[in-house]
């Protein structure tokens, strides 16, 4: 029976892990670790690996169609039975060192950008929106990765043709677009927003553009529940909202931007926040975690 430790370890994010698998494939494996304010918390979220892994999954095959993505397997030998459920095996590629980022919605640091500027990443956008407010028309606004414990920089597209091309620029713009409207209209169906969304893409051995990593999943999306929406304040999320609130509140004791480690979350932030991921789940794909790989 195969184990983790015999593949070896080639990358580690804030939630992720990367193994080889051979010269063409990798086991990306997806931890129960949540992130906020670019530090990893000491308190884990049951089943928040299984709940990532199953949704890129689902979308992976909703988005099919439209463009190529990485995934070999989610149910195989060559995955180890203790992490079966929370890794998928998927081809190696040539990553992008652009983060491409959808949105649909004025939130997080797009709104902070429009408040300072009137415009998010070059994009100039019409005066008087307010936070969550709805844009006239889904936008690109890229960013470039930092390191682990540093934030993301938005950039604009000229800064994205700089570093990879106009071409694959234009590539990466168009597929990040459709893949939001997509996403966004599925979940309308299910009475759910899609504000915004980042992705990933790599390069396979070929030159072909490939969608990776995860995929519209609750760590790399806003979704806001349709029915509560109220444009002009902070909305109600299926995301770890609900973990950044507590931590910037009294509460918690902790200031965001501290040096130092957050405190442990209550046992009722940690509830909360799994029931949030678990209804975005089988909300969205009319399915229950109960019927996942564990």
């Amino acid at each position: 029976m195969t184990t983790l430790a015999e593949y070896p370890k080639i990358a580690a994010g804030k939630v992720r892990e990367l193994y080889a698998v051979g010269d063409d494939h990798v086991l990306l494996v997806v931890s129960d670790r949540i992130s906020a304010y670019d530090v990893v918390l000491d308190t884990p979220i049951p089943d928040k690996g299984r709940v990532l892994t199953a949704m890129s999954v689902f979308w992976f095959a909703e988005l099919a169609d439209l463009l190529p993505n990485h995934l070999i397997a989610y149910d195989d030998e060559r995955i180890p039975a203790e992490v079966r459920g929370r890794a998928l095996l998927v081809k190696r590629l040539s990553m992008l060192p652009v983060e491409a980022v959808a949105r649909g919605y004025l939130a997080g640091s797009g709104f902070a950008d429009y408040r300072r500027t009137g415009a998010v990443c070059g994009i100039a956008l019409p005066p008087g929106l307010t936070e969550s407010g709805r844009l006239p028309e889904p936008i690109f606004t890229p960013a470039v990765k930092r390191d682990v414990g540093a934030h993301d920089e938005n950039i604009d597209f000229d800064a994205v043709v700089a570093l990879i091309g106009r071409e694959r620029a234009e590539q990466i713009r168009d597929a990040t677009l459709a893949v939001y409207r997509r996403g966004a209209e599925l979940a309308a169906e299910k009475g759910i927003l899609l504000a915004d969304t980042k992705l990933e893409f790599g390069i396979d051995s070929g030159g072909a553009l490939v969608l990776a990593d995860e995929v519209l999943t609750p760590d790399s999306s806003r979704y806001w529940p349709a029915d509560e929406y109220r444009p002009g304040r902070a909305q109600p999320s299926f995301d770890k909202q609900y973990v950044r609130d507590w931590l910037a509140s009294p509460a918690s004791g902790w200031v965001p931007g501290s040096t130092r480690q957050p405190p442990p979350l209550p046992a009722e932030v940690v509830a909360a926040t799994r029931d949030r991921y678990l209804e975005a789940y089988e909300r969205i794909t009319g399915l229950s975690l109960a019927d996942w790989p564990a």
